[in-house]
């Protein structure tokens, strides 16, 4: 989600004429888009900051932004510890900045008056639909789209109600058309994305032949010609109701991987979570999704040291994750978060427990990775081809429909096309393989059929 709010950000300005710089050194403007959801993330901005006032000093018109969550949650108070800050954007105000850079600079440069630091972090109607630029110059094979803003939950752990504000999402004909574009300018695959993209549209847009707005947009992007690949990210488990579950079946560019956040396997946490699922519902949805789709890639979040979590909290959550055997797991230490529930809860588990039951899962998580990759050795995998490898000359990468990473020697000529690749070679994260060149077409994107 930061990542897709920079590059509309990065996009507004472009367009306004601004240029990008690969440097902070070098740059007249540098903006941090912040993130809020554990404290070591803000911490790390704040000195990163700090760093940068530091730099300041030197270069008195050098502007310096905070934008984004750590923004919208710490406020004004972000001030009295970098009063030198010249702006401060929440998250529904990033299509503001633009307007509030031009300020800035005008009275840096005498033409206006100074404004100190430019605070912006009301709410605003509307802001979902202002996530939708990209940059024309830059050809993207797989592209983020901000599907919908917000979040209606009340996770006891969780910050993000807070920063990101309630549910609102965008048309499905704006969304629909913004993909449109991406795929006029080159792009093959898209992840859409919302705070809980599965309960996209549910309080504005009608339920059709028992289908949800999520589900109806899935059907609409899966009429898009040059659309190969469709993902999306993150749902939450009771989103996965039968007519979602129904599309990985009917839906051939739906590919068949999903990212699942379990948080634990204990359900005398999941109810101090706040977590609306019991474990044995968890295990039901993984069933009901490899039963359409045998070959599925689950992938999770996990939570562990959790207040109150017990050792026995804890085998539960272990059990659960080896049972079902993810192929890939995002696993965090539990954060205290001021102004959440859980930040004031008894037993706060120690840190030492934390990064022990941390280490658990990720050894689990590497030999489930590894055991999962071997089964794909000796198969031809179809790849879309993102674009060069990070290592190895003349190398390329790009991804399964499983989301696993591929790396093979290819050409320029095969970016943006899908193509089959032997695997002869895994390790738990990636795949190495050759272009199966017999019958290929490098011209034209291989068609997809779905098991």
């Amino acid at each position: 989600m930061n990542a897709r709010d920079s590059e509309a950000v990065a996009a507004m300005l472009r367009h306004r004429g601004y240029s990008m710089v690969d440097s902070e050194y070098e740059a007249d403007i540098v903006l941090l888009n912040t993130c809020a959801v554990r404290d070591q993330a803000e911490q790390k901005a704040i000195g990163k900051t700090g760093h940068l006032i530091k730099h300041k000093r030197n270069r008195p018109n050098f502007i310096i932004g905070i934008m984004g969550c750590m923004a919208q949650n710490r406020g004004r108070g972000i001030l009295d510890q970098l009063p030198d800050l010249d702006l401060l954007v929440g998250t529904q105000k990033f299509h503001r900045i633009p307007d509030h850079l031009d300020s800035l600079i005008h009275s840096a440069n005498g033409l206006g008056p100074q404004p100190g630091t430019i605070v912006d972090l009301e709410d605003e109607e509307g802001s979902q639909n202002t996530i939708c630029d990209h940059d024309p110059d830059q050809r993207q094979v797989s592209a983020f789209v901000s599907i919908m803003q917000g979040c209606n939950m009340s996770c006891t752990f969780c910050i993000v109600p807070k920063t990101r504000g309630r549910e609102r999402c965008r048309p499905i004909a704006e969304i629909v058309e913004e993909i449109e574009s991406l795929a006029s300018q080159g792009t093959r695959e898209v992840t859409l994305l919302g705070q809980i993209v599965t309960s996209y549209g549910r309080r504005e847009l009608p339920f059709k032949n028992g289908k949800s707005p999520f589900v109806q947009l899935l059907e609409k992007i899966q009429e898009l010609p040059e659309i190969k690949c469709i993902r999306f990210t993150s749902p939450h488990p009771r989103g996965f109701k039968k007519d979602l579950i129904e599309a990985y079946r009917g839906l051939s560019k739906l590919c068949e991987y999903v990212h699942l956040p379990m948080q634990s396997g204990s359900n005398r946490i999941l109810r101090a979570m706040n977590r609306p699922y019991t474990a044995k519902r968890y295990k039901q949805i993984v069933s009901e999704l490899r039963t359409v789709v045998p070959s599925m890639y689950i992938s999770t979040d996990i939570i562990v040291g959790f207040p109150g979590e017990t050792e026995d909290d804890f085998q539960e959550t272990r059990a659960l994750f080896m049972d079902i055997a993810f192929d890939m797991a995002y696993i965090f230490k539990y954060s205290i978060r001021t102004e959440t529930p859980a930040a004031i809860l008894p037993h706060q588990v120690p840190q030492e427990v934390k990064e022990a039951r941390n280490q658990i899962l990720l050894d689990i998580l590497t030999q489930n990775s590894m055991s999962r990759n071997q089964t794909l050795l000796g198969s031809t995998q179809e790849v879309l081809v993102e674009g060069p490898a990070r290592k190895g000359e003349g190398m390329y990468s790009g991804r399964t429909r499983g989301n696993r990473k591929v790396n093979f020697s290819g050409t320029p000529r095969l970016i943006g096309k899908l193509v089959p690749v032997e695997i002869e070679k895994v390790s738990s994260s990636s795949l190495y393989g050759s272009l199966v060149l017999h019958g290929m077409e490098t011209d034209k994107p291989l068609t997809t059929k779905k098991l």
